[in-house]
């Protein structure tokens, strides 16, 4: 399923024919917010996500980096949208703006739901490695575009 999303991408995204498939992933860790997210995705509502510094760390896993593409899902792996990485940032987490929440774009936007659904989050995400989340740990803000379907760019809703 994610190959024949891919490969239809790649057809009607020429520019992209020659580039490997990358990798697919979904939003979230339960099947309600990651439809929803994967829904806001290929709106062009979603345009940023925030991983932990932490947890990145532990697994092994690559910081993001401008120009990286991947297919988002819905909790069962079914392709929604195809996103490319545009600008990457450690920000602590008392730092995030009423900005960033808004282009996170989930929930009402607002920066008091962000807080209070990514505090839970990392709590949850942490508690795994016998870790709490803090105001000052450091998370990767990662924006993003989606490009497929087309969507508007991000550069016309943040400020450069």
């Amino acid at each position: 399923m994610i190959d024949s999303f891919w490969k239809e991408f790649q057809n009607e995204m020429p520019e992209y024919s020659g580039v490997e498939m990358p990798p697919s992933y979904y939003f979230c860790d339960n099947e309600k917010d990651t439809n929803e997210c994967a829904d806001l995705v290929n709106k062009g509502i979603k345009q940023a996500t925030t991983h932990s510094l932490s947890w990145l760390q532990i697994h092994e896993e690559k910081l993001p980096t401008n120009g990286d593409l991947a297919i988002v899902t819905d909790w069962h792996g079914t392709p929604e949208a195809i996103i490319k990485t545009v600008k990457v940032e450690i920000v602590k987490f008392e730092d995030i703006t009423a900005e960033y929440a808004f282009i996170e774009g989930e929930g009402d936007r607002s920066l008091g739901y962000w807080q209070k659904v990514h505090w839970d989050y990392y709590t949850r995400e942490l508690s795994d490695h016998s870790l709490q989340p803090t105001l000052d740990m450091e998370l990767v803000c990662e924006y993003f575009e989606t490009i497929w379907p087309k969507k508007q760019p991000i550069s016309q809703i943040i400020r450069k």
